[in-house]
């Protein structure tokens, strides 16, 4: 079992216990002289709808970071991926397209590979909660204000979520005329405009209008090889965007907000890059022609090896209309009603392999490629307060039909590549004999070239619907003056069904041709293979038993992976699962003084089980199975929970001038939804226990006008427990065998943020403003099997933004630069697919592949407004 250092467990208590202490010191003095009432300042009042109703941060018993709209502009916020670098403790990261973006917090969150997992850190824009972390990434538009939350926070908003949530609020119609306008030029043939327009259209209505459109070239360049791929560039950036609200408010006691909003993303993304190269790359090299992967790995070389495309085409849209109503029938309650359609969609071409050999690729179409979320949600609150209970009771339904086309296409260098690299497998040596790969084909019985043949290997179609009911409240009891306690209480239902339909349009010949009518390997497909080794000098006929078994599997296993098993075609199976389950949280306030508050809380957090969809085979034919060609029926997983604790304190210094707060937290999750991509397909594992402990500190110091200093210190120990539940774990080699008991993928121990902001004047009309924040990150393993390989070492990344402008606001000129220092860091490590032969340590036959960070970008932006 991993146990947290002495010193740094030392440390924690310690920034809490010293924390505490001067805050108990405050206490003594923090009254205000006799006779003064003055207002606290801005940081003092910075308030925040983390329980879903406007209260000030520091009296709200949650660790939630508040980030305003000025702070959000200075660091060049635009999408959840920027949140990084002002949030310790959160993690996004991107793979094989930008629609699998994964958010964490504490060292928890679901890898986004497969769209039937739900996110353990929510997404949540003006009150719409998002299907999954990548629907909700693209450009945000104009925020207000972004609270990240963390921690289980299912009691108050929509939907479960088991580690936090990121609420996105952006900007309201108001009644004033107003338009803005930008432009933005940078390197990499960036250019960007953006504008907006408000206006009242009488005196209870007004709009606002929201439009961009941003083109960048890509970051990587990419080797096509053979092609057909042509684009020599990855990573690029194309889409437009567009938000348009209508704000009505016919009584003083009622409001009413539409929204409705539409992105198009024509790019692509993502290309991986070599960051290991083992003993494959020379038959890759060897199948493609020269220069289809690189002879030996430079990664930040920023060159990527494809001959095939990585286009992208992604739709969102939706529309949601929020209603506030302080009703009198609910004795000046507020009823609250929201209620959205949203519609979102993926099209992405890929190249499975990452190399220049033509062997794996999906095509970008609607019928190979689509995931699709359609989602109506409905959620109804009603909030009130007495002298001494603030309360809310609500309800949340959601109804979400999850579409997915998933398919394989087999390239013209398929079957020579994996007929050598079965060969190496088995003795190296054999792989250099020119008739390696031939030694498929004969074993199969087929002529060469036919044994895979080229074109469309799999098609698959998965249509899930869920459907979520959850009844909610909390409340807060001011039991006295100083003391506040909460109670939440959630109940939801959730009900899925899955009907998936699984094909081989090229019958998967070579898969088929080695079973005979009692679905065991036949005597002829038995008599081919032992030909074929003989003839390579394996004495096939004097091995012993075991060893013949082995060897048979190896090939068979081999010739049948997921995309080229006869086993699926044909298939078609239904899935239904229902829970109903309780969370809740339990909190107790103390405020000491007007500057002090002290917390207590306990949580119990859940998230949804549901289904891989993904093709799933095993040994058995159980999703607990180890390694073989059986197909899988029930690929459901169990519920996430998690039992969450925290001791925190907020204070208010300097007559609101200096913020400090801390957290002690203490996470226990049961049944971790763990995805992890193995070489050859995804693979959804339930991992009994996954614990995350620690202290996350932060501040916000306005020390003069116009200055202002924003930062947080987070240690996390997250690690998984010592249980072995499946073969996966228990073989000495098995895929996930690194697990139990060490760190968890994603989960630095240390990481910090700072951010200064300083603008002052100059001459009569000039103002001028300057921003540099940057992001501290520890060593932590980017792979959800703990490859040794796969460990991005600690790193920090700054960026920077100086404007110039006019102290009436009506135009800024800016310059800026994101990741100043061109740090250089990988978001995912990952096994090379079809390239790794074992997940022993640096086993030199492996091949190990990355998605890389984004490298320094600079530019330009002009601002206008009136």
């Amino acid at each position: 079992m991993v146990v947290a250092k002495p010193q740094h467990k030392l440390l924690a208590v310690a920034v809490f216990t010293a924390l505490f202490a001067v805050s108990q010191a405050q206490a003594q003095q923090a009254a205000p002289p006799p006779g003064t009432d003055e207002e606290p300042t801005t940081l003092a009042t910075m308030t925040v709808t983390a329980q879903k109703r406007e209260e000030a941060m520091q009296d709200v018993p949650i660790s939630v970071t508040a980030l305003p709209e000025q702070l959000l502009q200075d660091t060049g916020v635009r999408d959840i991926k920027d949140l990084q670098v002002l949030v310790p403790g959160l993690t996004v990261t991107s793979t094989q397209s930008e629609a699998l973006t994964t958010a964490r917090i504490r060292g928890i969150g679901t890898v986004g590979d497969n769209a039937g997992l739900e996110s353990s850190v929510g997404v949540v824009i003006d009150g719409v909660y998002r299907a999954r972390n990548g629907v909700g990434f693209g450009d945000l538009g104009e925020l207000e204000r972004v609270e990240v939350l963390k921690g289980p926070q299912g009691t108050v908003f929509g939907k479960n979520t088991s580690a936090g949530v990121i609420n996105i609020i952006t900007r309201r119609p108001s009644y004033s005329q107003s338009a803005e306008g930008e432009i933005t030029v940078g390197n990499y043939g960036a250019i960007g405009v953006s504008g907006s327009y408000n206006d009242a259209l009488s005196d209870n209505a007004a709009f606002r209008i929201y439009a961009t459109k941003r083109k960048r070239d890509g970051f990587l360049d990419v080797e096509t090889a053979r092609g057909p791929r042509t684009l020599d560039e990855d990573g690029d950036q194309n889409f437009h965007s567009i938000r348009a609200q209508l704000l009505l408010e016919p009584t003083d006691n009622l409001d009413i907000n539409f929204i409705g909003d539409f992105t198009s993303r024509e790019e692509n993304c993502c290309s991986a890059v070599q960051t290991v190269v083992g003993a494959t790359g020379a038959i890759i090299n060897g199948v493609g022609g020269a220069g289809s992967i690189p002879t030996v790995a430079d990664p930040f070389a920023r060159i990527a090896y494809s001959n095939r495309s990585t286009e992208q085409d992604m739709k969102d849209k939706g529309v949601s209309a929020e209603v506030n109503w302080e009703s009198p029938w609910f004795g000046g309650a507020t009823l609250t009603s929201i209620t959205a359609m949203r519609d979102w969609q993926s099209i992405n071409a890929l190249d499975f392999d990452y190399t220049g050999a033509d062997l794996l690729y999906r095509n970008a179409n609607e019928d190979e490629s689509l995931t699709r979320f359609e989602t109506f949600s409905q959620e109804f609150r009603l909030t009130g307060a007495t002298d001494s209970i603030d309360w809310m009771v609500g309800a949340f339904y959601a109804d979400e039909d999850l579409t997915r086309h998933d398919s394989y296409s087999i390239g013209i260098g398929y079957e020579p590549f994996l007929s050598t690299a079965l060969l190496a497998r088995i003795n190296p040596a054999l792989a250099a004999s020119p008739t390696a790969p031939l030694f498929l084909s004969q074993t199969t019985g087929r002529a060469f070239g036919t044994t895979f043949a080229p074109g469309l290997g799999a098609l698959d179609r998965y249509d899930q619907n869920a459907k979520s009911l959850a009844l909610f409240t909390n409340n807060t009891w001011h039991a006295t003056d100083a003391l506040d306690l909460t109670l939440g209480l959630r109940y939801t239902r959730e009900k899925k069904t899955l009907d998936s339909v699984y094909s081989n349009p090229n019958g998967a010949p070579a898969c088929a041709s080695y079973f005979g009518p009692t679905g065991a390997p036949s005597a002829a497909a038995i008599g081919r293979i032992a030909t074929a080794l003989t003839t390579r000098g394996i004495p096939f006929a004097s091995l012993p038993a075991a060893q013949q078994q082995a060897l048979i599997g190896n090939i068979i296993g081999f010739s049948c992976l997921p995309w080229a098993n006869a086993l699926h075609n044909g298939r078609s199976t239904q899935q239904e699962r229902e829970e109903k389950e309780w969370s809740g949280t339990l909190k107790a306030a103390y405020r000491w003084n007007e500057n002090v508050m002290t917390y207590v809380s306990a949580a119990r957090g859940y998230k949804g089980g549901g289904f891989n969809l993904d093709r799933v085979q095993t040994s058995n034919g159980l999703s607990s199975g180890g390694q073989g060609i059986i197909p899988v029926n029930d690929t459901s997983f169990d519920g996430e929970f998690v039992d969450s604790y925290e001791l925190g304190a907020k204070t208010t210094w300097l007559d609101g001038n200096l913020l400090l707060n801390a957290t002690l937290f203490h996470q226990t999750y049961d049944d971790f939804q763990l995805n992890s991509f193995l070489g050859t397909s995804f693979v959804v594992r339930s991992i009994p226990k996954v614990t995350s402990r620690g202290v996350d500190t932060e501040i916000l110091w306005q020390p003069s006008k116009g200055l202002m200093l924003q930062g947080g210190l987070m240690y996390a120990d997250t690690f998984y427990g010592d249980e072995r539940p499946t073969p996966d774990f228990v073989a000495p080699d098995g895929a996930l065998y690194k697990l139990p008991g060490n760190k968890t993928s994603f989960a630095p121990e240390w990481s910090g943020t700072a951010s200064v902001t300083y603008e002052w004047d100059f001459g009569a009309s000039l103002v001028g403003r300057f921003n540099v924040g940057a992001k501290y990150t520890s060593e932590f393993n980017t792979g959800s099997d703990l490859d040794v390989e796969k460990i991005q070492d600690a790193y920090t990344v700054v960026n920077a933004r100086f404007g110039i402008g006019a102290k009436s606001k009506r135009w800024m000129l800016e310059f800026w630069g994101l990741n100043i220092f061109d740090e250089e860091y990988v978001q995912v490590g990952f096994d090379g697919p079809l390239q790794t032969a074992s997940p022993t340590p640096n086993d030199p036959r492996n091949t190990y592949n990355a998605f890389l960070g984004a490298p320094r970008t600079y530019g330009v932006t002009f601002r206008i407004q009136y």
